[in-house]
């Protein structure tokens, strides 16, 4: 990858530059949920795919044994059977969720960086050239260890996608609009996800169908071409990168955000970025499990259960991303987190305690939880790049969005000991790891508010 040739005077966007950045920001990320929901709806089923072929268990006998544990039939050999074919499931599940987790994580930092080096528009068309070809290959692995490897280097994509194209849209658009944009941007996903979790609804996912969703997250590569081809570099960053002294003494070194200079500000984007993804984790990452294990005990079996949960708080979700800019904006940066933290917190605490997901209101407060959190993924497109100076902007913004992935990933890691030590009860582990959101509450106080500042130069 070529450095960006800069101009000492760089040419001034024009409306159509501004808007070629945006839709193709906004479709970068948007189809980067599609890959969220790949992770979601894919990794039980494929778990037991591969791990069949694997030789580790017998996906038609597991199959028999979770219909028999149903019917209350099932004799105490072939419950102890399906409870370690059933842990090795889960430990895939979890593993999977982490690939996604530590490839975005990773692409946040290496992208971030790459952006800030060799500019926005380049650094976001190799995010999505790589989110999309490693979708490609995932979808022809065989075994649970290659698709751990090959979701793990597309997830790289997904966590370079956002930096880049949150950077390069607040770049070019500034003032009033952006609160909108930044709402249009932090929507993108959810819209995505809705749009998967809609096609997962007429086609669904299963031990013996999933190959498919990969494939189809594939797709988005003819859009890496047209970013690379027609999408313009942002004029604060060239004119950053064309003033030698503070190049010169930035290019020194990698890691710039990590300097003492700044590490505070790192510090604070990542409390900030992390409550929204552990707090998701601490709800979503629950109900789908408990939506997929409910639906597969029906009679006849509702595959679809966990896709329609999705679809449910996606669509509100993108309502509450859209807004989120312009509720921080009138609400103002602090007061708007605390909110989104104490709302979600009792949304989620009231749905763990007294409902299960075949209730005729869960999906009702499913949707009114996605829409209070999407509210998070409007705030911080909005508010990370003010914390940042142009230089530093897109490796700031990915470190500071995506550490909460490795924070995750880590509590994945002790998952499966909390399912053990809840016996799978989805609603107990739900009720305790949501208290998470009350870390949102305590720590923005903390924060500085930067409601009266503009991007740095």
């Amino acid at each position: 990858m070529s450095q960006t040739p800069i101009s000492p005077t760089p040419i001034p966007l024009t409306n159509t530059g501004r808007w070629i950045i945006l839709v193709c920001a906004f479709f970068g990320w948007f189809f980067c949920g599609f890959h969220m929901q790949i992770t979601q709806l894919t990794g039980q089923p494929a778990a037991i795919d591969l791990l069949g072929q694997s030789g580790v268990i017998d996906p038609q006998l597991h199959k028999a044994y979770v219909k028999l544990a149903k019917n209350k039939t099932i004799s105490s050999a072939e419950k102890t059977q399906l409870d370690a074919w059933n842990s090795a499931i889960g430990r895939w599940f979890a593993w999977h969720q982490c690939a996604f987790l530590f490839g975005g994580a990773a692409g946040g930092l290496g992208f971030g960086w790459l952006g800030d080096r060799f500019g926005r528009s380049k650094a976001m068309a190799g995010s999505i050239f790589i989110y999309s070809s490693m979708a490609a290959a995932a979808s022809q692995a065989q075994t649970p260890e290659q698709l751990w490897l090959l979701w793990f280097l597309a997830c790289t994509g997904v966590g370079g996608m956002w930096p880049n194209g949150v950077a390069l849209v607040s770049e070019a658009w500034s003032g009033m609009s952006r609160p909108a944009l930044a709402g249009a941007i932090g929507t993108a996903a959810n819209i995505g996800i809705f749009v998967f979790a809609s096609y997962a609804r007429r086609r669904e996912i299963t031990p013996d169908d999933w190959r498919f969703a990969y494939l189809i997250g594939a797709g988005p590569v003819i859009l890496g071409f047209i970013v690379l081809a027609i999408v313009p570099e942002s004029p604060k960053w060239l004119a950053a990168q064309a003033n030698q002294l503070t190049a010169a003494k930035d290019d020194a070194s990698t890691f710039g955000v990590f300097q003492p200079a700044l590490l505070g500000v790192t510090l604070v984007a990542i409390v900030l970025a992390t409550v929204p993804i552990v707090g998701g984790w601490g709800t979503a990452n629950w109900m789908n499990p408990w939506a997929d294990v409910t639906g597969a005990a029906l009679d006849p079996p509702d595959y679809g259960l966990k896709a329609r949960v999705n679809q449910a708080r996606a669509i509100t979700g993108s309502v509450g991303s859209l807004l989120g800019g312009w509720i921080a904006h009138l609400l103002g940066r602090r007061l708007t987190y605390f909110l989104v933290s104490l709302l979600s917190l009792l949304i989620a605490q009231y749905m763990f305690w007294f409902l299960i997901p075949t209730d005729a209101t869960f999906f009702i407060w499913v949707a009114i939880l996605g829409f209070v959190s999407g509210v998070y993924f409007g705030w911080l497109p909005f508010c990370l790049p003010e914390l940042f100076p142009t230089r530093h902007r897109a490796t700031g913004a990915g470190v500071g969005f995506n550490f909460g992935r490795i924070v995750t990933a880590c509590l994945l890691f002790v998952a499966g000991a909390i399912m053990t030590y809840f016996e799978r009860d989805y609603a107990r582990i739900g009720r305790l790891t949501s208290l998470l959101f009350i870390l949102g509450m305590v720590f923005i106080w903390f924060v500085p508010d930067t409601s009266k500042k503009e991007l740095a130069d």
